[in-house]
């Protein structure tokens, strides 16, 4: 039992934003934007610590997050600029912490932080959690030493509901990072500055269905 009534739409569109499932062709843009980023990345996300990749290795990722995505196991999407000539992020709806659920995760590339693209996509991606798959709950968890991070939840109006010790992956490191839960439920979704963001989401076929 997946706990939602459809799975994610492929394909979602922002004023600013073009944000869809990855396809191997985005390899050379998704190797870019890594490249470039890992001093700002290495810190927070433990596969950075893998970079940088060779193209084949990208291309092998992405062809692994198309499958998984098609297959309705997870959904890992990229961020892209409107017109998708570059690669601003990635970020994803997780079905890792179980049915009725999706964790949100994010990152940036640096050259297009502190221009709201976090919280452009953390919005969009919780409006259609709620609106197309008709689950129940969103969280986002993150380590409480990220600052740029943890502005993105509070901003948006989710509820930081805890932080538990020693229970985030760290990358490099013999122990664990402490993790910070925000969560926000569909019944609160409408009184956030959330649903305020226009979206349009689109299917495998290309139909609108948001």
């Amino acid at each position: 039992m997946t706990g939602r009534a459809a799975d994610p739409p492929y394909l979602i569109r922002t004023e600013r934003l073009t944000i869809r499932c990855w396809e191997p062709r985005d390899a050379p843009l998704l190797k870019d934007a890594l490249d470039t980023s890992l001093d700002h990345l290495r810190p927070w996300l433990p596969w950075a610590g893998e970079e940088p990749q060779t193209l084949e290795k990208k291309v092998a990722l992405l062809r692994r997050f198309r499958g998984q995505f098609d297959l309705g196991d997870d959904f890992v999407y990229g961020i892209f600029t409107g017109d998708e000539t570059e690669v601003v992020g990635g970020s994803g709806l997780h079905t890792r912490i179980g049915a009725g659920a999706f964790e949100i995760g994010y990152w940036l590339r640096a050259s297009r932080l502190h221009q709201g693209h976090a919280s452009d996509t953390v919005a969009a991606l919780t409006r259609v959690a709620f609106a197309v798959c008709g689950v129940e709950r969103v969280e986002i968890r993150i380590d409480p030493a990220n600052a740029a991070s943890l502005r993105v939840p509070r901003r948006l109006g989710f509820v930081e509901e805890a932080t538990l010790r020693r229970r985030l992956p760290a990358a490099g490191e013999p122990v664990s990072r402490d993790v910070t839960i925000f969560t926000v439920f569909a019944d609160g979704f409408e009184a956030t500055p959330m649903a305020t963001l226009s979206i349009e989401a689109y299917g495998p076929d290309g139909e609108r269905v948001y």
